[in-house]
């Protein structure tokens, strides 16, 4: 059990010991999930719903689904208050709050990754990179030309892609007005970038949808 007071755990099994891996449980849908998988939140002093990307705030904990449609039905539903057990104070627009923290983060990494010599951007270097064996991720830019994208996957043994950010978003890790290919060194940063990112596309990937929608 830890500090939220809750103990919901999954034991994975591995080639010689089982891993438990601490689970939350959905408040919109009930079914638990990864940690890496959902947002935390806590009630701040004057009872605001207060998103904790970092889990690092005090209090008790109210976990959602990485996910705009969650949030919004969170709202929605006063699911915030059923949680907490008292009135919340929730803004119309916590999930553009969230998608914006979460561009922020990623930001964040990557350029901590740059300046540790971790990430490269340009077609020319990434493409380097790739064939050499150093990259781990790729980074695309949502607003760039698929060809390029195409090229640099198609190359063989091609790490996954990570396309969560447009060309202004990662130019701004890079300390240049637009980047459009990046790659990613295996490490720590890595995996936190691409855990980031895994969360982001929960928010923009429905927002994609519904503008198809209207």
């Amino acid at each position: 059990m830890d500090r939220d007071g809750e103990s919901d755990t999954m034991e994975v099994a591995g080639d010689a010991e089982s891993v438990t891996e601490p689970q939350r449980r959905c408040i919109v849908t009930g079914g638990p999930l990864p940690l890496s998988q959902k947002i935390r939140f806590v009630i701040g002093p004057d009872n605001s719903v207060v998103p904790d990307l970092k889990g690092a705030l005090p209090g008790r904990g109210i976990w959602l689904s990485a996910d705009r449609i969650s949030i919004k039905t969170a709202c929605q539903r006063n699911l915030f208050a059923r949680a907490a057990r008292q009135k919340v104070r929730v803004t119309e627009d916590l999930a553009d709050q969230i998608e914006a923290l979460l561009v922020q983060r990623c930001v964040e990494l990557l350029a901590l990754a740059r300046r540790a010599g971790q990430a490269v951007v340009g077609y020319a270097k990434v493409e380097g990179w790739v064939r050499s064996g150093n990259a781990s991720y790729l980074l695309a830019a949502t607003d760039a030309a698929e060809n390029g994208r195409r090229k640099l996957s198609g190359i063989a043994s091609a790490p996954p892609s990570i396309d969560v950010l447009r060309r202004d978003e990662l130019g701004a890790a890079f300390g240049r007005d637009s980047v459009v290919h990046g790659a990613l060194a295996a490490g720590g940063l890595a995996e936190k970038f691409a855990e980031t990112a895994r969360r982001l596309a929960g928010f923009r990937q429905a927002t994609t949808n519904e503008e198809k929608n209207e």
